[in-house]
């Protein structure tokens, strides 16, 4: 057997650099590159690998270690899980920092490596800086804290253990039904000792996305369901845009005459000129939607996890008799809610039950009215997305005519990104994207600070789409340092800032539920003197070209000159924190206390009760 002499970080990123993904026919690197904050725990060791390997696997700089991993899952996402990023940071608070991030590629499927530096395996200088101590566990360290929120999970202390685990990484990330982030906690004087490792370790190896096809059987059982039904409803998830499914599922979709309800991942699988896409589904759903989810005899649901948001707390698919047909590559999904499980990729999937359903249609008055339903949604629209010439002193925009603005110039080929807050609502309800894609919104952890980052990502798995990035003042306090990475790697994003002065959709929910005005907005907090934040400038000094609006249409003027612009650019205005679309939607089960001395809480839990009622536990 051929050997090399390697140090174990060697090893690692000559590793990396060799593996590749076939897509479109072309062989490129799977790991497009390698985010780096570099301190004790890894400088010498995987930075001086990756400075010898920087040709062939980029090593890139971020502002802040939870920012640069949202920007690896985010990239992930955007090249439908077929490229990834890798990530790694000294021992502490840099590995911990990125436990957040783990998690988001934890709950959306999302392959994302982590290469946290960890103490030293020898454990002769214990405890080394930075070091958390168990009293009762000497192998624990600060990166058990990925344990929960990795797929995969391996602590090299030994260097020839990178190769068990870098193959088991491997495997991980790029299967469909695992994927998610994996965690390879390398010690700190384990990335520096050599190991004569076989060249076989470090030979070239190319990824194609396995499409497994259902079960005969289950085919056979999930085809008569449909066949049978009189109002089928097909809910679109995430799955079907990572399984590059999106052609098929409108085909199969309009030959059929299926409507179809998207999730907040799984928005913009559907073109929004298809009569069959009614937009999005549940709590943040479209009127139409929402009405053909509730009527549904057999839901069919693509590449979904059927969470909350979606089901409308499993309180919006009302008909008595209805039947959930689960198409996922992963059981653990497709066995939910006692769904009849269809295990298969979704695109595999959709083309085998488009065989079996050969010459069936769905009822042709269900078809007809799903489109009916679906103009006069769309028409309804507009009275939220429209504003005024002119606002009065005392009023201000709300969000909805803000995307209205930026909606009224957008072009097919745009992605938007956002992730929490009110923004996704109504961007999920109002926005209609242009191309598949072109809908990139973080809603399965639903993460604060997400948003600029995540649109770096955006902009960096395909730089010749314009990446517009909907933040609002919450989130761009939380996290805005990968503004100043998107500037320093001249990748251009439009950063479009409502400021509502605090977090106005927890503000408004507060008020649902019978809550005082109390911590949201800045004007209701405990510290009575709330800064007057100038985000414009604060964008300027991180390099941004930036500019704050009053009014909307100087709003539509300030984006069409930033879509001429070559920098990164900032458009901030001030709206409205009491609005938001009241069209559409769902309850959302949000639990209010049962007892208070606050008549309004007593009144809302006097609601909220009787919501419950319409609940479905278990069926």
């Amino acid at each position: 057997m051929k050997t090399i002499r390697l140090t174990a970080a060697q090893a690692m990123t000559r590793f990396l650099s060799v593996q590749m993904a076939e897509i479109d026919g072309f062989e490129v690197p799977i790991f497009a590159g390698v985010w780096a904050i570099f301190g004790h725990g890894n400088v010498a060791g995987l930075g001086e690998a990756l400075y010898a390997t920087n040709d062939v696997l980029p090593t890139f700089r971020a502002h802040n270690e939870q920012g640069m991993a949202h920007a690896a899952v985010a990239f992930a996402k955007a090249s439908r899980r077929r490229r990834m990023m890798a990530c790694t940071t000294s021992i502490g608070p840099g590995a911990v920092n990125m436990v957040t991030a783990a998690a988001v590629a934890h709950v959306n499927r999302l392959p994302l490596l982590l290469i946290p530096g960890d103490v030293f395996a020898n454990r002769i200088p214990d405890p080394v800086l930075q070091q958390i101590e168990d009293f009762d566990d000497g192998t624990v360290s600060a990166n058990d804290c990925f344990k929960p929120v990795s797929r995969y999970f391996d602590r090299i202390t030994r260097p020839e253990q990178i190769i068990p685990a870098l193959r088991r990484a491997m495997s991980v990330l790029t299967d469909p039904a695992e994927c998610g982030p994996v965690t390879l906690a390398f010690c700190q004087d384990v990335q520096a000792e050599a190991y004569d490792y076989p060249l076989s370790f470090l030979e070239r190896k190319v990824y194609r996305p396995r499409r497994q096809s259902p079960d005969v059987q289950d085919l056979a059982e999930a085809a008569a369901a449909l066949q049978n039904a009189k109002k089928p409803f097909i809910v679109a998830g995430g799955g079907v845009l990572y399984s590059e499914a999106e052609a098929q599922l409108q085909a199969f979709a309009e030959r059929l005459g299926i409507p179809v309800g998207e999730t907040q991942a799984g928005k913009s699988s559907m073109l929004a000129g298809s009569p069959m896409a009614l937009g999005a589904l549940g709590v943040t759903g479209t009127a139409a939607a929402n009405a053909y989810a509730a009527e549904a005899d057999v839901i069919l649901a693509v590449g979904t996890r059927l969470a909350d948001f979606t089901t409308g707390s499993w309180g919006l698919f009302k008909n008595p008799d209805r039947e959930i047909i689960a198409l996922n590559v992963q059981p653990f999904d497709a066995a939910k809610h006692n769904a009849l499980p269809l295990i298969a990729d979704a695109r595999a999937g959709l083309a085998a039950l488009n065989s079996a359903l050969a010459g069936w249609t769905a009822p042709a008055a269900w078809a007809k009215g799903a489109t009916e339903d679906k103009n006069n949604w769309l028409q309804n629209v507009s009275s939220f997305t429209y504003a005024p010439a002119e606002f009065s002193n005392a009023d201000l925009p709300s969000d909805a005519q803000v995307i209205g603005a930026i909606a009224r110039h957008a072009l097919p080929t745009d992605v938007v990104v956002g992730a929490a807050g009110g923004l996704p609502g109504e961007m999920h309800k109002l926005w209609q994207p242009g191309a598949p894609g072109g809908y990139h919104f973080e809603y399965g952890f639903s993460c604060m600070g997400y948003e600029i980052a995540g649109a770096l990502g955006v902009k960096m798995a395909d730089p010749s789409r314009e990446v517009i990035c909907m933040v609002g003042d919450g989130s761009y306090m939380m996290m805005n340092s990968e503004l100043a990475t998107a500037v320093m790697m001249d990748l251009k994003i439009i950063l479009i800032l409502p400021d509502n002065r605090g977090y106005g959709c927890i503000n408004r929910l507060q008020h649902a539920t019978g809550g005082a005005a109390f911590n949201n907005l800045l004007r209701d907090s405990y510290q009575k003197n709330a800064p007057n934040i100038d985000f414009a400038a604060h964008a300027r000094a991180l390099g941004a070209d930036a500019v704050k609006v009053s009014t909307i249409a100087d709003l539509e003027a300030a984006f069409v000159a930033a879509r001429a612009a070559l920098n990164s650019q900032v458009i901030v205005i001030d709206t409205d924190p009491r609005h938001s679309t009241d069209a559409g939607g769902h309850w959302w089960d949000v639990a209010v206390p049962e007892i208070s001395n606050r008549e309004s809480v007593t009144k809302a839990r006097a609601g909220y009760d009787l919501a419950r009622k319409k609940q479905h536990i278990g069926d």
